[in-house]
């Protein structure tokens, strides 16, 4: 029964260090995707933020100060963000996504003094909080997929190397156990006949010796 027993506990730690172990390999493959795509987008970054500080300067100085005139008359956020959720083998990442939202306060603006250099700058700043948006959501997942999978690796190593061997080394005590028993007990009835043989000789010797006394 105990044997049994070990032998199913052997057999689900097997299958439980399996399960885990593709699970770690399909996070670690997202995780690479996703450090791929983080340096990709830093690089993709790094020239947006160049174009769109140039294209504020341009701006500035072709019609001026325009930064109290924005803040007075923008009421609301046009660019806003949603929160979704990516299932990655039972891992829950964040997503988020940049939408928008209402019209543009300032579309006419190409109309007047400067409207070209402002609405160049729009766009690259509007390139530039969408590239921030999947830069969050992409190190956010990074984050949560770099502890899940040393969580999950640790996980794998413990059945791998501690409770497997401590199910195998039951097995095989137990097993030795078994055979060792199974040893005492074929000797045992080895050693019965020999004995009955033993009595049923010394019976027969002294019938003998008896009927010899009598025939004295």
């Amino acid at each position: 029964m105990a044997l049994t027993i070990m032998k199913a506990r052997l057999k689900g730690a097997q299958k439980g260090h399996s399960l885990l172990k593709k699970k770690a390999d399909a996070l670690t493959l997202r995780f690479r995707l996703i450090l791929g795509k983080i340096i990709e987008t830093k690089t993709l970054m790094g020239e947006v933020m160049k174009q769109a500080s140039l294209s504020l300067a341009e701006a500035k100085f072709a019609t001026g100060d325009f930064n109290h005139i924005v803040l007075q008359n923008v009421t609301k956020a046009q660019t806003k963000v949603r929160n979704k959720r990516d299932n990655v083998a039972g891992v829950i990442l964040p997503i988020f996504e940049h939408y928008t939202d209402g019209t543009d306060t300032y579309e006419l603006t190409g109309l007047s003094k400067g409207g070209q250099q402002i609405n160049r700058l729009k766009k690259n700043y509007a390139k530039a909080v969408e590239l921030l948006v999947e830069l969050a959501s992409l190190q956010t997942s990074f984050i949560t997929l770099d502890e899940v999978i040393k969580i999950t690796n640790r996980r794998v190593n413990a059945i791998e190397h501690v409770i497997i061997p401590r199910i195998e080394n039951t097995i095989s005590h137990i097993i030795t156990e078994l055979d060792e028993q199974e040893r005492e007990e074929f000797y045992r009835l080895k050693k019965n006949p020999r004995q009955e043989e033993d009595n049923a000789c010394q019976g027969r010797s002294g019938k003998a010796k008896a009927r010899v006394g009598r025939s004295g």
